[in-house]
């Protein structure tokens, strides 16, 4: 997804201020082996951009002027009442180093699925996204989740999930984290699964 940008001169609160009347964004890039640049953008541009599931989870490729910079969104500020963008922050990632970076979960299958179709049951969403571990070259806009084999007193978890090559899940200390599981109509959990959805906080451990 591209994104352009211009370099930006002008600091300060004041400048900030006047790009903004003027229906631009302050923004910066930061990260790697160069000194961060100050940048500035369209503001309705990158308004409509941010509404963007792919915007918040995919390698961007930034231009500004003639410069292309591999980069992923890492921060923004908004308004807290007008439909406005205040700053936006970058940061460069490199082909060869792995980053961190929260994927959503786009689920399907839950209306075919046995405990849908025919025990009465409902599926619970436990998460909406998963920490990965990669090169900026193997990661996904999304990871697909398929209910379609849940059965009633069964949850999915990590390690049902197919992954794409060179993906690593970040669990930090949780041993294999449920995503989905099934619910009586009564809201309550499938027998056997209680806990299963809880994440620890210890150091990150790749999933099963």
């Amino acid at each position: 997804m591209k994104v352009v940008a211009f370099e930006r001169q002008a600091q300060g609160t004041g400048a900030s201020r006047r790009m903004r009347r003027a229906g631009k964004v302050p923004g910066i890039v930061y990260g790697g082996e160069q000194p961060p640049q100050l940048i500035e953008l369209d503001h309705n541009a990158l308004y409509h951009a941010l509404k963007k599931e792919q915007f918040h989870s995919s390698v961007l490729d930034l231009s500004v002027g003639e410069q292309q910079t591999k980069v992923l969104l890492k921060a923004y500020q908004a308004h807290p009442f007008r439909a406005q963008v205040l700053h936006v922050d970058f940061m460069r990632v490199a082909a060869d180093r792995k980053i961190a970076m929260k994927i959503p979960l786009h689920f399907k299958g839950a209306e075919e699925s046995p405990a849908v179709k025919l025990e009465g049951a409902m599926i619970s969403h436990v998460v909406s996204e998963l920490e990965v571990s990669c090169l900026p070259g193997d990661l996904p806009e999304f990871i697909e989740v398929d209910l379609s084999t849940l059965h009633k007193g069964q949850s999915l978890h990590v390690s049902d999930l197919k992954l794409p090559a060179g993906l690593t899940v970040v669990t930090h200390g949780a041993e294999n984290p449920a995503v989905a599981t099934v619910l009586s109509k009564g809201g309550e959990a499938a027998a056997g699964e209680e806990g299963s959805g809880e994440a620890g906080a210890a150091p990150a451990t790749p999933a099963a």
